[in-house]
């Protein structure tokens, strides 16, 4: 069990919560939810131990696995190194018995081993590596790369490794921080598969609305300065805030209005002669103090693309026998496609299969090798990056309000207000600096971009990383009811499903095109396999 004792945390002159007192139970699979800025990953650092709360204190179990995001410090050690030691009682006892078998042999040495012996037991260290390599194959790294360093895997296959190292040793709590991160499809179903079994106390921080749904059991939601603990996953959790709130409003407006009527007696029969009932009123009066509902923190952002000033042709854009090879990795090879007006289409498949190469060429970025890549006629094409630094210099000094003035020419500073505001960048907020802004402001800053123009065609890779679940929900919106051309990528399988109407599936190699919504694609996949 994890305890949270009379825990508050204020930053700067801002209270995130306030003498929170919460339990989290063994064999519950607890999601933590609040938008960006509410304070999820501190109070997860806070569990963790790595940063200090401001008052109170954390009780854990003897063995917590941790999703450590210091990617860096990993560089050096050997993949499935890095795994094992998730379990730390186990990897320091290798470590001394190593080291101690290197030495010279005495009776204290040898006394010293067997105890240590006895560690690796009771860990179950004879089967570290083999449990540690299960863990490595399913999240989708091979056997090939478990001896290699760390900083010799690409950055999405690292970050797995970590996840695997938080699952390793059997741990009674699990702490994941955004485990989705830099997962393709299959591994998430993996995670998702291996969390449903997990018996221990997990508390996971996850922007996917499906994976959240289908792993956790409860929520843990921050707003309000405290956290509030519900029954069910996240679409449970939401009906349940939503009526418990709308039954203490309609409560506090039935007491206003009794206040409001009490008082209107008071004061007109209390130099009467009705003075034992005025004195029950005012008893009466001082019971019936309204509630203090605090205001909820969240902030939903309004996302809308405007419909475009003008139609693009029926073909908006067409690939003919299109390649694309790094050396000597042919990414992609004699690719075909024909993008129609209101297509709205998820391009997905597995990390490093080729959907950014693709997208960057569809989107004019990035050269083709050989074959042919038209625009239709009339077509105003913009384009979201995997990796925000392709659009915005961070190390510029430029304010968020004067990057975009420079982003349109001749735009009006109202347009400019109007779109920040939408994107919750109201106030001095406007004007951060766009070197300080987060992973998850400089998304909804590129999205404020793509607002200022009338685009009739859209092409975006990875757009909800950083975005919060209610950002995420505001760009499907945004994207259902956009009245153009759309082609993205994404792992969520939320957006595909509320969003494509084609499907381009990069499995193995090959890219299939399927004419229907991911749902429809899913099953018609399953119907193959079956």
């Amino acid at each position: 069990m994890i305890i949270l004792e009379n825990i508050s945390k204020r930053v700067g002159a801002r209270t995130l919560f306030d003498d929170v007192n919460a339990s989290f139970s063994p064999g519950k699979r607890y999601g933590l939810t609040g938008p960006n800025g509410a304070g999820k990953s501190t109070l997860m650092k806070i569990m963790m131990g790595v940063e200090p709360p401001t008052s109170g204190k954390v009780i854990l179990p003897k063995k917590v696995g941790f999703l450590r995001q210091n990617i860096e410090d990993f560089g050096d050690i050997k993949v499935l190194d890095t795994v094992i030691m998730g379990n730390d009682r186990l990897w320091k006892a290798l470590e001394e018995r190593d080291h101690l078998y290197e030495g010279e042999m005495t009776d204290e040495v040898g006394m010293r081993l067997g105890d240590l012996e006895e560690i690796v037991a009771d860990e179950d260290g004879y089967s570290a590596e083999s449990n540690a390599e299960a863990l490595l194959v399913g999240m989708g790294i091979e056997a090939d790369l478990h001896e290699k360093k760390m900083r010799e895997l690409p950055t999405d296959l690292q970050f797995r490794s970590l996840i695997a190292q938080a699952l390793f040793g059997e741990p009674e709590a699990l702490l994941l921080d955004e485990p989705t991160n830099h997962l393709d499809l299959e591994s998430i179903g993996w995670l998702e598969s291996f969390l449903h079994d997990y018996s221990g106390t997990l508390i996971v921080i996850s922007h996917d609305r499906h994976f959240l749904n289908a792993v956790t059991n409860h929520t843990a939601d921050i707003d309000y300065e405290t956290i509030i603990t519900y029954p069910g996953n996240y679409d449970q959790m939401l009906v349940t805030k939503s009526s418990v709130r709308k039954r203490a409003e309609e409560e506090n407006k039935a007491k206003a209005k009794k206040v409001a009527n009490l008082k209107e007696f008071i004061s007109k029969f209390s130099a009467g002669t009705r003075a034992s009932q005025v004195k029950s009123r005012v008893r009466e009066l001082n019971r019936l103090k309204p509630s203090d509902l605090k205001e909820s923190n969240i902030d939903r952002p309004y996302i809308r693309f405007y419909p475009p000033e003008k139609s693009s042709g029926q073909i908006c854009i067409k690939a003919e026998g299109i390649s694309k090879a790094f050396g000597e990795n042919q990414v992609i090879d004699k690719f075909y496609l024909q993008v129609h007006r209101g297509d709205k289409i998820g391009i997905i498949g597995n990390n490093g299969q080729g959907k950014t190469t693709l997208l960057r060429m569809l989107a004019g970025v990035l050269e083709h090798d050989r074959g042919k890549i038209e625009l239709g006629h009339n077509v105003d094409l913009g384009y979201f990056p995997q990796n925000h630094s392709d659009v915005i210099d961070k190390s510029q000094q430029i304010e968020a309000f004067d990057w975009l003035r420079t982003q349109k020419q001749g735009v009006f500073d109202q347009d400019i207000r109007s779109v920040l505001g939408k994107m919750l960048f109201g106030g001095d907020d406007a004007f951060k600096q766009v070197s300080h802004l987060s992973g998850g402001e400089t998304a909804r800053l590129l999205l404020a971009r793509m607002m200022l123009f009338n685009y009739n065609t859209i092409i975006l890779d990875e757009p909800n990383n950083h975005l919060d679940l209610e950002s995420v929900s505001a760009l499907s919106w945004a994207l259902t009811e956009f009245k153009g051309t759309v082609l993205f990528a994404t792992h969520d399988r939320d957006l595909l499903s509320e969003v494509a109407t084609r499907i381009v599936a990069f499995d193995e190699g090959k890219i299939r095109i399927f004419n229907g919504g991911f749902d429809e694609y899913m099953a018609d996949v399953h119907k193959t396999q079956v």
